[in-house]
């Protein structure tokens, strides 16, 4: 509100701060569409995002809001206003609402300025869109080619199924694939219910849940345990957990599920532990067998059952297909999705670049991690989200090249950004200090992005969530990604490479 008025501007409050809530935040649709009742529809409106946001709550006011849009967020990894305004804007771009957007540490540095003053006086903000690329008929390499063709033949021919355990996570609009979009690729929706889920943890031995645990305690993960269910994390918890995930392989199983999404945080977390457990577990290739109830035969054997955290369907497209690339090229197929919290300029320890914190909310594979499962822990999720508790599944992700990627929806097409980043390792207590500004029970990658600025890819990026799978080295990630671009468009999906080091001419 200072930098508006800076440039001689009035600024009008949407909706008053609630005393009895001692909150000002948007925290319902039907209290978002009160609020936009009294906003007349031609004014400029300034969303400002200081917080993660559920899109749903404000989606509704901002399609039939006639005058300009801007949204701006903090840039913290506290408070992560940014995490949700990307969400928003991906929202905003899949529904064709037309904004700008804008962020900042405090406001006063002249990029954010410069882009207000613009704005403020009915232009367009610019941004650098340099490192984008569309992909178009480019020549791939010839391996590429042939993997990304067998494969796409092989998709459309025998079909895949996600499995969605309910569908719509935290107003992550975004996040949803239209039936319509996503047949075409071959993919079908299994549409499951969480409550299905809940019944086949019932179903579930204490003896069956035990043999999980002894398995993850024999491989050296470790849990932060404690004696008060209400604030720490217990040994009965964890059983329930692992409940869940050999309930969960059991369901996708019956439905002859390719991957699964599970989206716990509305409903779920009324009745049973946090799902990251879980989650962390399914995504990775070495993980804890689990048996057909009947048969006996181990369900899903030697193979990684791809699971997309909180339901983000765009994020499920995308591992399913980087599980059959990385698979045939015989890389470790393991992948994951993070959110894109914050970043921060790191020098020292033969470091000099912009890390990114790539921080998911529970749960990443440990063949991602230093140590592997060695490395791996698992802490209580926090209480003022997860009354029930439940463990994460938390690392550090391992120094390394990865490709990145976001399939997203623009102009009702499928579209994907995808890029090359290097995995640094930070000093730990530099790591700790980055832990403790987000949150430290959570699984974190220091990423550094080839050839894309932190302006870059907030500017391109139309997701909270970023997927990441690891290469080799610097060859194999690019072939893996020329591969996976290369299916991608096979598919349909309208392609943009980003940024630099990916080998390819485009």
């Amino acid at each position: 509100m200072s930098a508006i008025r800076r440039f001689g501007r009035e600024v009008k409050r949407g909706h008053p701060y609630d005393p009895e809530k001692k909150h000002g935040f948007i925290d319902s649709q039907k209290h978002g569409m009160q609020v936009f009742r009294d906003i007349p529809k031609e004014a400029p409106l300034v969303v400002v995002e200081a917080v993660w946001q559920y899109s749903h709550h404000l989606l509704h006011g901002l399609y039939s809001h006639k005058g300009p849009i801007l949204t701006v967020a903090n840039w913290s990894g506290q408070w992560p206003g940014l995490v949700g305004m990307l969400n928003l804007n991906g929202s905003m771009t899949k529904a064709g609402i037309k904004y700008n957007t804008l962020w900042s540490v405090d406001f006063t540095d002249e990029f954010f300025l410069k882009g207000l003053e613009r704005w403020l006086n009915g232009q367009d903000v610019e941004h650098d869109l340099s490192h984008v690329r569309p992909l178009g008929h480019a020549n791939l390499p010839e391996k590429a080619e042939q993997v990304a063709e067998e494969l796409s033949e092989q998709l459309l021919r025998e079909k895949a199924i996600m499995g969605i355990f309910d569908e719509g996570c935290m107003g992550m609009y975004n996040a949803i694939i239209p039936d319509e979009l996503l047949h075409p690729v071959g993919v079908f929706k299994e549409r499951l219910s969480q409550s299905a889920l809940y019944a086949a943890m019932l179903s579930v031995t204490d003896a069956e849940a035990q043999e999980i645990r002894n398995w993850l305690d024999a491989k050296g993960m470790k849990f932060v345990t404690g004696p008060n269910p209400e604030t720490d994390l217990t040994d009965d918890q964890i059983l329930e957990q692992c409940k869940m995930y050999i309930a969960a392989l059991r369901i996708a199983d019956e439905f002859g599920c390719d991957a699964i999404g599970i989206q716990y945080q509305q409903g779920l977390k009324d009745l049973t532990p946090a799902s990251d457990l879980v989650e962390g577990m399914l995504n990775n290739v070495d993980r804890p067998p689990v048996r057909h109830a009947v048969t006996g035969k181990v369900l899903y054997e030697g193979n990684a059952l791809p699971h997309f955290n909180e339901v983000d369907e765009c994020a499920g497209l995308d591992a399913l297909i980087t599980n059959r690339i990385w698979r045939k090229l015989g890389f470790d197929p393991e992948t994951t999705l993070h959110d894109v919290r914050y970043g921060e300029q790191f020098t020292g320890d033969g470091i000099d670049e912009y890390v990114w914190v790539f921080l998911i909310s529970g749960a990443a594979p440990p063949q991602h991690f230093i140590g592997g499962w060695k490395g791996a822990s698992s802490e209580r999720q926090p209480p003022m989200y997860f009354r029930l508790g439940g463990g994460t599944l938390k690392g550090i992700s391992k120094p390394g090249e990865i490709v990145w990627s976001r399939i997203y929806i623009e102009d009702d097409r499928l579209k994907a950004d995808i890029g090359r980043a290097k995995v640094v390792e930070l000093p730990q207590e530099e790591t700790e200090r980055r832990w403790k500004a987000t949150t430290p029970q959570w699984p974190i990658m220091h990423a550094v992005t080839y050839g894309v600025s932190r302006d870059q890819l907030m500017a391109k990026h139309k997701a909270n969530h970023i997927q990441v799978a690891y290469g080799p080295d610097a060859e194999g990630a690019n072939l893996a990604l020329a591969a996976k671009a290369a299916m991608f468009r096979n598919l349909g999906i309208e392609v943009n490479v980003c940024g630099t080091d990916h080998g390819l001419d485009v």
